[in-house]
This record gives C-alpha cells, sequence and structure tokens, in this order.
C-alpha cells in the first residue's frame, strides 16, 4: 500500500470514527408515569426513533421516581415534566445540571379546576365563586391520587382560607375514579368541581369550562417540558436535537388520548396512525435529524414506513 493510501483509509476509518460517536445507535430509555398523555407521547416518540434505527425502552413509574432516574443516568429522556406544579422538584434538579430541560413538548399544557358547563353558566366562572355555592357542591372538591400537586395546592386553600374556602375538603382518588365520578354527576346534572387538565380526553368528551384563579394558587400556565440526562445528549446529540423539537399542542394530544383512553386503541396504533397522517408536522420535529447510523435524513426512512 502506497503511503496516500495508506493515509487515505486512515482518515476514512477516523471519519468513520467520528460519524458512529456521533450516531451510534443506541438505546433510548424513557420513563414514563402512569397518565395517558404521557403514555401516548411517550410511544410517538418511541415509535419515530425506532423508525430511525434506534432500540427504546420504557420504565413505568410515579413522576418523582422517573425524574430522579433521569438525573441520576438510569433512564435518559422523560417527556412529562408538568411546571410549574412540579417546580419544587425539578427546579433544583435543572438548576444544579443533572437534568437539562429541552423543549415545550406541549406548550399549552393546562392544570386547575374544572366545573361543567351548566355550572359555569349558572354563575361559577373562578375559584372565587366556589364559596357562593357551597352547599350545591357539598364543600367537596375531586382530586386524584393523594399526594398529587393539585391536592397539596388546594389543600393548603383550605386550610389557609384562601378564595373562602375554609370548611370545604379534597376527595382524593385515582384520576380514573374521579373522571368516573365527574361523568356520573354530568349526566344528571349535578353540581361538581374537580381537578382538570389538558391535554386529556376529558376535553373532548365533557363540556367543561377551567375556572380563573385571579390569585394564581395554581401558578399561572401549565407547560409540560421534555427532560433529558444531560451526559446522554452529550453523547447523542441526534436524539437531543430530535427530542428537542417534538412539540405537539394540547388539541392534538387530546385527541391522541381520546383514542387511546376511550376508544380503546393499542398505544402502537394511535401513535403509528398519527405518525402516517402528519408527516408534515413530524418532518419539523425531524429537521436536521439523521438515521441512527447517520446515514440517511430521519425524515426520508420515516417516509419510507409510513408514508401510504
Amino acid at each position: 500500500m502506497t503511503g496516500y493510501g495508506a493515509r487515505l483509509l486512515a482518515t476514512t476509518a477516523l471519519s468513520l470514527g467520528v460519524l458512529g460517536s456521533a450516531y451510534a445507535a443506541t438505546q433510548v430509555k424513557f420513563g414514563q408515569p402512569p397518565w395517558p398523555g404521557a403514555s401516548v407521547r411517550t410511544e410517538v416518540a418511541r415509535e419515530l426513533l425506532e423508525a430511525i434505527g434506534y432500540e427504546t425502552s420504557v420504565t413505568k413509574g410515579s413522576w418523582t421516581l422517573d425524574i430522579m432516574g433521569v438525573a441520576q443516568g438510569s433512564l435518559d429522556a422523560d417527556v412529562a415534566l408538568w411546571l410549574p406544579t412540579q417546580k419544587s422538584t425539578v427546579e433544583p434538579l435543572a438548576k444544579s445540571g443533572k437534568i437539562d430541560l429541552i423543549a415545550k413538548i406541549v406548550p399549552d399544557a393546562k392544570y386547575d379546576l374544572v366545573v361543567p358547563d351548566y355550572v359555569w353558566k349558572a354563575g361559577v366562572h373562578c375559584i372565587c365563586d366556589l364559596h357562593k355555592y357551597a352547599d350545591k357542591f357539598d364543600h367537596t372538591i375531586y382530586g386524584i391520587e393523594a399526594g398529587n400537586d393539585g391536592n397539596v395546592l388546594m389543600k393548603n386553600a383550605i386550610k389557609h382560607n384562601t378564595y373562602d374556602l375554609k370548611g370545604w375538603h379534597v376527595q382524593p382518588s385515582s384520576a380514573a375514579a374521579m373522571l368516573t365520578q365527574a361523568g356520573r354527576d354530568m349526566r344528571r346534572k349535578k353540581w361538581i368541581v374537580f381537578l382538570g387538565w389538558k391535554p386529556h380526553w376529558m376535553n373532548i368528551k365533557y363540556n367543561i369550562r377551567y375556572l380563573e384563579d385571579p390569585k394564581k394558587i395554581w401558578g399561572g400556565k401549565s407547560v409540560v417540558w421534555t427532560a433529558i440526562n444531560p451526559a446522554f445528549a452529550a453523547k447523542h446529540p441526534n436524539v437531543k436535537k430530535f427530542l428537542s423539537q417534538m412539540v405537539a399542542p394540547a388539541k392534538i394530544e387530546s385527541q391522541w388520548i381520546y383514542d387511546y383512553g376511550q376508544k380503546k386503541q393499542p398505544l402502537k396504533q394511535v401513535a403509528g396512525t398519527w405518525i402516517k397522517n402528519n408527516l408534515d408536522l413530524v418532518s419539523q420535529w425531524m429537521q436536521g435529524v439523521k438515521t441512527a447510523d447517520g446515514r440517511q435524513d430521519a425524515m426520508a426512512a420515516l417516509k419510507a414506513k409510513f408514508s401510504p
């Protein structure tokens, strides 16, 4: 072999080595709290990553365990962090550099108290209106699992008589049980106030209104963030780029959740059908993203799999 040939071979090998380190196929480990929105959102991300050559896995657990897993490196990413309601846990991890918040994956989320539309039309527009109709509500706010931030917020409001809520109580339950109760009461036109959020199928199935919160005890505007482990992000910038560009408005995600949670369609079917019908939006998420081996634009691979 000539000296030039040896140098060319060495240069080619070095280039391939650099390419391999940046685009090496790897497993992306997601944390997933037990919420329908998090389930479908994670599945959409997984379907796209697997279609461009990555392996993925999901660890299901409470949101606090998930984000600690990302911070400690046992998990790589979490697409379900709600701010500001989870601020007390998430903010210290972000400020200390243990996690990176890289995308507002649901920029128009909401978490607040809701009432049926017929209650809103009767005059309950604000949390400050609840005390005027305490008997109609049986002094009860229906919540979800004990310890959830929403429950805690309202318990503190009651404790400090914020919005004149002294004497009320929060009824904890699972999200499914709370919504079953709400659905039953709404069919009977009973008055009920409960925790509501979007994205979620409740916004499609039920005619509900979010109550105004002038004292901002709920922290104002809600955003769902994607978090990634910084070391993983540095090693796999291609994955980070995709996750940093994946943004789905609440209206889209509520439909995902409705198809999964109410129509009982399998996660893989919900994600795959949506991707196939929305490649224009997916192409925005994939700008500058390559396949796992670095040899092809991600969208070329996705179109080959998902185009009609």
